[in-house]
C-alpha cells in the first residue's frame, strides 16, 4: 500500500482482524456483483470505499424514476441511463482507486459461469429465482463463496452460501421448481431502508470472507422484521439429497 492507502484505509488497518494484511487481502480482491438496485447499490458503495480492488457490475437494466426511492447508487440524472454505467460513475467518484468493469447484461449461461470462476466472492442482488438459481450452481460448481441477500415490504433476509466448508446451497434452503410465490417491489413495494439495511450486511459478510475475519452468516439465514426492527438468524443445513450440491450431484460433477 502507498502512503494514500495507507490513511484512506487506516480505520481498518486500526482493527486487529483486519490489520494491514486484511486491507490487503481486500485491496486485491474481486467481488462479483449481480445487480446495481436497491441491494447492489449499498453492497457495492461499501464494498468500493472499503477498497475492494475490482467491482464487476453486472446489470442489463436502465435507471428508472421508481428506483431512485431506494437505489442510492443512482440520482435523477441518470434517470435513462445503464445502472452500471451510473454506478460505475458513482463508484469512481467514491473510491477512485477502485476498479470497476461493468457488464450491460442480463448474465447467464457461459458468460456468468466465466465470470463466477474468476472472483473471490459473489453478491447476489437480483430480484427473480431463475437468476439467484443460476448464480448458485456457479458458485457451487466452481466453490466460490455467494452472499445472498433479498428484500420486499418491510421484510430482508441475508444468508452466506460456502462450499468450501459443510453448509448448504441456496438450493438446500430454496429448491427449484417448488410452487414459490415470486414478489417483486413493483407489485408490493418495498421500504427503502431496508434495501440499505440488507445490502450493507451483504457487503459486511464478503469483505469478512475476503479478510478472514469473524463468522460468516453460512449455515445460518438472517431475517429480518423492519416493522418491528428485529433481527432473528435460524439454523440451516445441507440436503443431503440436494440437486445441486447434494452427494450424488457431486459424484456426477
Amino acid at each position: 500500500m502507498n502512503d494514500d492507502q495507507l490513511l484512506r484505509y487506516s480505520r481498518h488497518i486500526l482493527l486487529p482482524e483486519i490489520g494491514v494484511e486484511g486491507q490487503e487481502a481486500l485491496l486485491g480482491a474481486r467481488v462479483l456483483v449481480l445487480g446495481a438496485g436497491g441491494l447492489g447499490s449499498p453492497a457495492s458503495m461499501y464494498l468500493a470505499a472499503a477498497g475492494v480492488g475490482t467491482l464487476v457490475l453486472a446489470d442489463h437494466d436502465t435507471v428508472d424514476l421508481t428506483n431512485l426511492q431506494r437505489q442510492i447508487l443512482h440520482t435523477a440524472e441518470s434517470v435513462g441511463d445503464l445502472k452500471v454505467a451510473s454506478g460505475a460513475r458513482t463508484l469512481h467518484r467514491l473510491n477512485p482507486g477502485v476498479r470497476v468493469e461493468t457488464l450491460a447484461m442480463r448474465l447467464e449461461g457461459d458468460a456468468l459461469d466465466a465470470q463466477v470462476a474468476l472472483a473471490d466472492v459473489v453478491l447476489d442482488c437480483s430480484d427473480n429465482f431463475a437468476t439467484r438459481h443460476a448464480v448458485n450452481r456457479a458458485c457451487v460448481r466452481h466453490r466460490v463463496p455467494l452472499v445472498s441477500g433479498a428484500a420486499i415490504r418491510f421484510d430482508g433476509q441475508v444468508s452466506v452460501f460456502d462450499l468450501r466448508g459443510d453448509g448448504p446451497c441456496y438450493h438446500c434452503l430454496f429448491p427449484e421448481g417448488e410452487d414459490v410465490e415470486e414478489v417483486r417491489c413493483a407489485v408490493m413495494g418495498v421500504f427503502a431502508p431496508v434495501t440499505g439495511l440488507v445490502g450493507a450486511t451483504q457487503a459486511a459478510e464478503a469483505m469478512k470472507l475476503l479478510i478472514g475475519c469473524g463468522r460468516s452468516l453460512a449455515g445460518r439465514l438472517l431475517l429480518l422484521d423492519a416493522l418491528r426492527m428485529e433481527w432473528r438468524s435460524i439454523g440451516v443445513v445441507r440436503d443431503p439429497s440436494c440437486a445441486v450440491c447434494g452427494e450424488a450431484a457431486r459424484a456426477a460433477a
